[in-house]
């Protein structure tokens, strides 16, 4: 993302489920406005690859190309702390979609 105004710190194990983890940097993921929303509503996830993954909600339409183009997409990792995998195993078994 080009327009850093438009990335926001989304929690991978939401802010509510679990306080000893709420500010843990590897609960957190970079991402834009669009793809935060989704991850919180389950339609995206981060598999253990580090790859996003697209719930079968996601219409597989056109319009919906700001989800589609990145299924398959490994994300960019920071140099630390990064994201964990069993708080990315919680949101893909509590939180996404499929």
């Amino acid at each position: 993302m080009k327009i850093p105004a438009l990335l926001v710190a989304s929690h991978i194990v939401p802010w509510n489920v679990d306080k000893n983890i709420r500010l843990s940097p590897q609960n957190g993921l970079c991402l834009n406005a669009l793809h935060d929303k989704a991850f919180d509503k389950g339609l995206i996830s981060i598999d253990s690859s580090y790859k996003v993954v697209l719930s079968q909600a996601v219409a597989r339409e056109k319009s919906n190309s700001a989800l589609l183009d990145f299924e398959g997409q490994k994300i960019t990792l920071p140099e630390k702390f990064l994201p964990s995998l069993e708080f990315l195993s919680y949101h893909q078994s509590n939180i996404f979609k499929n």
